[in-house]
Order: structure tokens, then C-alpha cells, then sequence
């Protein structure tokens, strides 16, 4: 399983370590993943995804899944959100 996070696509980052002698060894900065279900007001369901904290965060900040897909441009969004995005607006416009 990727350790990347099914919203954002932030993944793994490198780096060193870094000794009081100042040695350099190389590490991994590993995401903060965590197993969610999210409930989308519009498709009338919970959606399980595996996502950052951060992300948790950003969601619940601004109002919820669909809030949060309807207001972040694709660009910044996985493959996975962008379909999940569309299953959304496709819901809202059936709604109206």
C-alpha cells in the first residue's frame, strides 16, 4: 500500500539525520497516515479513504468532505478525489 494520502497526494519526503558531530545519514519523513470514513452529505454515504491528519483537519475546517472537494481546485487533488468529486457534483446537480 502507498504511503500516500488519498486527498492531498502528499507522500514520503527524504532528509538526514544529523549528529551532534554534524554526520549526515539519510531518513524518511513518513506521512501521518491515518484509515477514515468521511460522510458526503450529498451522496448519502461514508467514504473510506486513507488520508493525512493534516488533511482531517483541512476537511473538518471547511465544512466537511464535499465542502472541501467542491472548493479545492483539481490540480491539488489525487486521482481518487477527482472522481470522488465528480460522484458529488454529479449528486448535487441531480439534487436541484
Amino acid at each position: 500500500m502507498a504511503r500516500k494520502c488519498g486527498l492531498t497526494g502528499r507522500g514520503v519526503q527524504t532528509g538526514n539525520n544529523v549528529s551532534h558531530a554534524k554526520n549526515r545519514t539519510r531518513r524518511r519523513f513518513l506521512p501521518n497516515l491515518q484509515d477514515v470514513s468521511l460522510l458526503s452529505e450529498a451522496l448519502g454515504q461514508s467514504v473510506r479513504m486513507r488520508i493525512c491528519a493534516s488533511t482531517i483537519r483541512t476537511v473538518e475546517h471547511n465544512g466537511g468532505l464535499d465542502a472541501y472537494l467542491l472548493g479545492t481546485t483539481n490540480r491539488k487533488l489525487t486521482d481518487e478525489a477527482k472522481k470522488l468529486k465528480r460522484r458529488v457534483q454529479r449528486a448535487i446537480a441531480k439534487a436541484a
